[in-house]
């Protein structure tokens, strides 16, 4: 086994050599992944089709380390994988992410047969390193400590031709007690605005015209350069940007939501009227032992202010159940914030030891069985609450950007799916006329469910978008390539600006 070293063979062009990328945790590892597959395809390598399963000539785990049992989880998937490696000479398997970031050497000592280890400051070395292990035959561990390039800076294969993810920081300043990305992920960078914009303009240019700010505290933006509107300034340059339909961001932190980005997100047309805004806990003594900066007066009033500004907004939130010290009373004090917020969507979790965390080891951990008792009622009352929000808009008249594989059983219904302005899933009957993903269609919403909403009568208007077209060119190429190549587009559709994936990296 070596370490990093300065001396690297060339990337060789690989051929028809196949890969596949399995990403777990939040939408930062979602985005890290596409710029693992960019630089595969840039070294020459084609992705395999959908379902191999393994049987890829390179496989890519890029693991999240926020979960008590991600190692397990990854180990039992590298140990699925060790029969297939034996049986198939040239097979590599590389390991990336926060959990390689946390445990490094460990991953080859118990994985032995793992070709490559990298951490979340060196993605771009992967194809070098996985060069450097079939040269030397032997496993190569490379983990930056800080940064190496920023990694919109590289290669890409956008799971979207429609909408995409534009990171403008990484790293978080924060020291939340249940998390532990900013020892993974190292202090909060910022991106230069002018690299920002610009690479907006490019993906515009390209067709897409949806994107999602990415950062782990994205409305911190701004603190490596001393101005604490560059956010809500960078909201309103997004503003500008002609073609750019839609603008959406994740995940911001109440300690820095500020007026200015309020007053940025009502004021500037293309900035949808939607917010993510994390509380974990409706306790202020919970806070405080979480460290979160804020306290139940500070949230609820930004909610109230941004109800005040954009009165269709919908919010969405995750909390945290079972927080090691949480009383009954302070549990009560959740559910009444909850109440109060009225949010659309909840993401809500039992609280889980994160390993190297300082939450792992407090004392007055809560049994599970208490922990699943709060969880439970938690869920019910969030889950009238979103069915009643979402029966507010029957009747409503919404534009839904058409999105692909968002809708499970659009064959069987003749439907198809999108997503309203304010980020609610809407399906609705398929029109007489061709829709392509990233068109825009005009309906009315007829029914109300929990977590969807439907639009059972004819649509009012289909407008034809350059992002459709796009999502047309893009699908013809992926079709006309030969075999060992993905046909058509990623179940994925519409970048979700939601943290859906894990309460971890996203959920600040």
């Amino acid at each position: 086994m070596t370490s990093s070293s300065d001396r690297s063979p060339a990337v060789e062009p690989r051929g028809n050599l196949t890969y596949e990328v399995r990403t777990y945790g939040c939408q930062m590892n979602v985005h890290d992944s596409e710029r693992l597959s960019g630089l595969l395809e840039d070294a020459g390598y084609v992705r395999a089709p959908e379902g191999s399963d393994g049987d890829a000539d390179v496989v890519v785990f890029n693991t999240c380390a926020v979960r008590e049992n991600a190692d397990n989880k990854l180990y039992g998937n590298l140990g699925h994988l060790a029969p297939k490696k034996a049986s198939r000479p040239g097979m590599q398997i590389a390991v990336g992410g926060c959990l390689a970031q946390k445990d490094r050497d460990t991953i080859v000592k118990r994985a032995p047969w793992v070709d490559v280890v990298f951490g979340t400051h060196n993605i771009g070395k992967l194809p070098v390193l996985l060069e450097r292990a079939r040269v030397a035959e032997e496993a190569q561990v490379e983990i930056a400590e800080s940064l190496e390039a920023f990694p919109s800076t590289l290669p890409t294969r956008r799971e979207s031709a429609y909408a995409a993810w534009v990171s403008i920081s990484v790293g978080c300043n924060n020291t939340c007690t249940f998390c532990i990305v900013p020892a993974l992920r190292g202090k909060e960078k910022d991106r230069r605005t002018g690299d920002i914009l610009a690479e907006i303009e490019a993906l515009v240019a390209e067709g897409v015209s949806e994107i999602t700010l990415l950062g782990q505290n994205v409305n911190a933006y701004g603190s490596d350069i001393g101005d604490r509107e560059a956010f809500s300034k960078l909201l309103r340059a997004c503003g500008k940007i002609d073609g750019l339909e839609r603008v959406r961001f994740t995940s911001p932190h109440p300690r820095d939501f500020t007026d200015d980005v309020i007053a940025a997100m009502a004021e500037t047309p293309n900035v949808m009227p939607q917010l993510h805004m994390p509380l974990q806990s409706g306790s202020d003594t919970v806070l405080k032992a979480m460290r979160r900066s804020y306290r139940q007066e500070r949230y609820l009033g930004i909610i109230e202010k941004v109800r005040a500004a954009i009165p269709h907004a919908a919010i969405t939130t995750d909390i945290i159940v079972g927080f090691p010290g949480e009383t009954e009373e302070d549990f009560e004090q959740t559910l009444d914030v909850v109440r109060e917020a009225r949010f659309a969507q909840a993401f809500t979790f039992q609280y889980s030891k994160r390993p190297g965390t300082p939450a792992a080891t407090m004392d007055g951990q809560i049994p599970k069985q208490v922990v699943q008792a709060r969880y439970e009622r938690l869920v019910a009352l969030q889950e009238q609450i979103s069915w009643d929000e979402n029966k507010a808009q029957v009747g409503r008249t919404m534009e839904l950007m058409v999105a692909e594989g968002e809708g499970r059983k659009d064959g069987a219904t003749h439907r198809l799916s999108g997503r309203a302005p304010d980020n609610r899933l809407v399906h609705f009957t398929k029109p007489g006329q061709e829709v392509r993903p990233g068109d825009v269609v005009t309906v009315e919403i007829t029914y109300a469910a929990p977590h969807h909403l439907l639009a059972e009568g004819a649509v009012l208007d289909v407008r034809r978008t350059r992002a459709g077209d796009a999502w047309e060119k893009r699908n013809t190429a992926e079709a006309a390539k030969p075999a060992g190549v993905l046909l058509g587009l990623p179940k994925i559709g519409v970048p979700e600006p939601l943290p859906a994936a894990t309460g971890g990296c996203a959920a600040h």
